[in-house]
């Protein structure tokens, strides 16, 4: 792994802003806006602020076509664990790609997907007992929702399909992943077609913690909030689904393990089946191998993905207790769940998941975790005293703080985004929050690093002086608010 001190990017090239025109960077930027429409992204803007282009990938670094790198802080939307191009796993994709890439999983089985959900189950100690495949994120919130909603049917009673989600929660943009998400600027336009079954309940997100409180008080006022819910409704309700410990897309919300453990015993009394969606916060993210742990309670419902291949291929799963697979035993077709997709189980991806797995067994990786985390926080220390700022907070390898409003500038997200290029860094703020999620090589050298080039473009953008030069990307009539950027 490259440490600082290393050949790479620096001095006066590292600091354009702009590939020139007749560079192999701007004419793949060219093509790529001629011919792609990019998630998550708003193309009117995508002129002035052009897709970096990636040419390789390794470690924690992304390179571009003119020898450039960039730490790659969000390891790539959450999904890259072990670094770019790990050589571990590549090989386990690479032996498997000459032994058999797919077959289908109905009808059909193969190693990489019993073994996978092998070693799962065990990670849950037998409690969640059977896995079920699918490819990403909002499928497998799909599935989980779908499968609660028709469990209750099986089991007699049809009139539990109501569901229950968080404040600021983000499951997916996938219709039934949407209808559970609170986060306007995905939903707002596909109202019309989303299921109205859903209810809204207070988030515990630390911040909102009242005078004199802590996390732990917020957590148990959201619960209250949540047992008044159940108590009136619960006979109508089929899952409550909730991002354990960290709302990714609320900003990284971070919430106290007592609010989980309140809800799995609300759920338990009122037969709501709770579903923890660790798509984002699985695989030691929070600081264990899943965030429920922490806690000390299993779901019923867990849905798994980003992480799960290492960054790799596309890949989700939901885990579910045997209670919920035997519902679904019958001769008769329609009570079985029927959900598919050509892809399911793929054998490389399960593949590259095993993979992951012995990476966890094989090496202390939540212990080291812990330690560089140690050397992160040291560098960073000074955020928590600058009154520009407020909220600093980690979770495991999540660091997060947020611009306070008044001195955000115009376009916050994307100013810092555009500076900390500059600094060799790939920043994708959520609006005024800017957090860290970085692959799982940190060493400590390159922790200091990290620290040190993210204050020096936080004070970069929040300098007046630097907002008024950047100011000729932005239009004459550019909004005051920073413009919402997720994850």
């Amino acid at each position: 792994m490259q440490t600082p001190c290393d050949a790479g990017a620096d001095g006066a090239a590292a600091r354009t802003l702009e590939p020139a025109a007749d560079s192999p960077n701007a004419s793949w930027q060219q093509r790529s806006l001629a011919s792609v429409w990019h998630p998550c992204t708003q193309m009117q803007r995508a002129a002035a602020v052009p897709p970096l282009a990636v040419a390789r990938a390794s470690g924690p670094w992304l390179h571009d076509h003119e020898g450039r790198r960039y730490f790659d802080t969000s390891s790539s939307w959450w999904v890259n664990l072990f670094g770019h191009a790990d050589p571990g796993i590549g090989a386990a994709i690479k032996a498997q790609l000459d032994q058999m890439p797919h077959v289908m999983l109905a009808g059909c089985t193969h190693a990489p997907a019993v073994e996978l959900a092998e070693r799962l189950s065990a990670r849950t100690g037998g409690e969640l007992g059977h896995l079920f495949f699918a490819s990403d994120g909002a499928s497998a919130v799909e599935i989980a929702l779908k499968m609660s909603m028709h469990h209750w049917s099986n089991r007699g009673q049809p009139d539990k399909r109501e569901f229950v989600c968080l404040q600021g929660g983000y499951h997916g943009e996938t219709l039934g992943a949407l209808a559970v998400t609170d986060v306007p600027v995905f939903r707002h336009a596909y109202a019309p077609l989303l299921y109205g079954g859903a209810h809204l309940v207070p988030s515990p997100d630390a911040r909102l913690a009242l005078p004199g409180a802590d996390a732990a008080a917020v957590a148990e006022r959201a619960a209250a909030a949540l047992e008044a819910l159940l108590a009136q409704r619960h006979a109508h309700i089929a899952a409550l689904i909730v991002e354990p410990l960290v709302q990714g897309a609320a900003g990284m919300a971070m919430h106290h393990p007592h609010y989980l453990r309140r809800a799995r015993a609300l759920c338990e009394r009122y037969q709501v089946h709770l579903i923890a969606d660790e798509i984002a916060v699985g695989f030691g993210r929070t600081g264990s191998f899943f965030a429920c742990e922490q806690a000390g309670i299993w779901p019923d419902l867990l849905c798994l993905s980003k992480g799960i291949t290492g960054g790799f291929l596309p890949l989700s799963v939901v885990l579910c207790r045997d209670a919920i697979y035997r519902a679904f035993l019958s001769d008769e077709v329609a009570r079985g769940f029927l959900h598919s997709h050509s892809y399911s189980g793929n054998a490389l991806a399960c593949r590259a998941a095993l993979a992951v797995l012995d990476r966890f067994e094989q090496r202390d990786v939540l212990g080291d975790n812990a330690r560089v985390a140690a050397v992160l926080d040291a560098a960073l220390s000074t955020l928590a005293h600058d009154p520009r700022l407020e909220h600093l907070r980690r979770c495991g390898m999540i660091w997060a703080f947020d611009v306070r409003a008044e001195h955000a500038p115009v376009r916050f997200a994307e100013r810092l985004h555009l500076v900390g290029r500059q600094h060799e860094l790939l920043l994708r703020p959520i609006g005024r929050t800017v957090y860290l999620m970085p692959p799982y090589v940190l060493d400590e050298a390159l922790a200091r690093w990290l620290g040190a080039r993210l204050i020096d473009t936080l004070n970069e953008t929040l300098n007046p002086a630097l907002a008024a030069g950047l100011g000729a990307t932005l239009p004459p009539d550019a909004d005051r608010t920073p413009e919402p950027s997720v994850a």
